[in-house]
């Protein structure tokens, strides 16, 4: 079993995605802290481990308070010994216009989606850290990469990318790995999604149908990318977004600037209208691009070498 042993904490695992990972990792043998907000949820995902033969426990606590994540990170330690894992599923979600908008509910997801991973993630370091060892997974969604009618819901999973790109080169080298999920699965939040989405296209479709053919993977099926993450057979993967999509495993790409960059001794507002114009025109990226095809680097160039391209680091003018 590839995490026989192993003490992990998945938030948000009282329905779900979550549960479904909480059921995924104690069915490859670890510990898990099933934590949720509503005690009967993670009771329920306690109780389906304990039949299969999995050993878990239930933490209600709100991963948006410090504390609580710390009493949560606390438990683990204090019941299993150690922390091995952290999953950082717990969200809320909110499909709405810019037009709207809601302070109270941004603010409600910017707490539980950006604070609670925050939270979790500080506490659970330090004792990996002086352990030398741990994976740490965050969950960010595919609507940070920009999906109508979520930009709240999206700006909190863009920042747990930042997360990631930015504390994955601080974690380089010790022993404690993070990575991210972007995860996909038949969830009320997916259904709902489906069906704003079809209204948009079908105003008279029935609000609360389903639309015909709609093919969503089940949360389980997300489970395998977790438990190989927490493993110690990704010891190597590291600073990774990976996506699972009925049937497709994907690597996200990490934001970047276009290269080669466009240079001038000065710019001037002209002469930046001159260069949209000319070396910029054909380069934007359209709204909306949720995939793009890697190509080989020329690593003296920097350029990208599209199959039959002059060869640009070697070109004389």
């Amino acid at each position: 079993m590839m995490l026989h042993g192993k003490a992990v904490v998945i938030t948000g695992a009282g329905r779900g995605i979550g549960a479904a990972c909480a059921r995924g990792a104690a069915g490859q043998g670890a510990r898990v802290v099933v934590n949720d907000v509503d005690a009967d949820p993670a009771a329920e995902t306690v109780e389906a481990i304990r039949a299969a033969g999995g050993e878990a426990i239930s933490c209600v606590a709100d991963v948006s308070d410090w504390e609580d994540a710390g009493r949560l990170i606390g438990t683990c330690i204090d019941t299993f010994g150690r922390i091995d894992g952290l999953v950082n599923n717990a969200a809320l979600y909110q499909r709405a216009p810019i037009e709207a908008f809601d302070a109270q509910v941004a603010r409600a997801l910017v707490e539980v989606n950006v604070l609670g991973p925050l939270h979790c993630t500080a506490r659970a370091v330090k004792p990996m850290l002086a352990q030398g060892s741990g994976s740490i997974v965050q969950v960010t969604s595919g609507a940070h990469m920009g999906i109508a009618g979520l930009g709240i819901y999206g700006a909190t999973k863009g920042a747990i990318a930042s997360m990631l790109y930015c504390w994955s080169l601080e974690l380089a080298g010790t022993g404690v790995r993070m990575n991210a999920i972007s995860p996909f699965g038949l969830t009320d939040i997916a259904i709902n999604s489906a069906r704003q989405i079809n209204r948009r296209f079908n105003s008279d479709y029935p609000e609360e149908q389903t639309p015909p053919g709609l093919q969503i993977q089940p949360p389980e099926a997300n489970s395998p990318v977790v438990e190989y993450l927490l493993s110690d057979a990704a010891d190597w993967v590291h600073g990774q977004v990976v996506r699972i999509d009925n049937g497709e495993l994907q690597l996200c790409t990490h934001p970047a600037q276009l290269l080669p960059s466009v240079v001038r001794d000065e710019w001037t507002a002209a002469a930046v209208a001159q260069a949209f114009d000319a070396e910029l025109r054909d380069r934007l990226i359209p709204c909306g691009v949720m995939g793009m095809e890697c190509l080989p680097i020329d690593l003296k160039s920097g350029f990208w070498q599209r199959p039959g391209a002059p060869d640009l680091a070697n070109s004389v003018d």
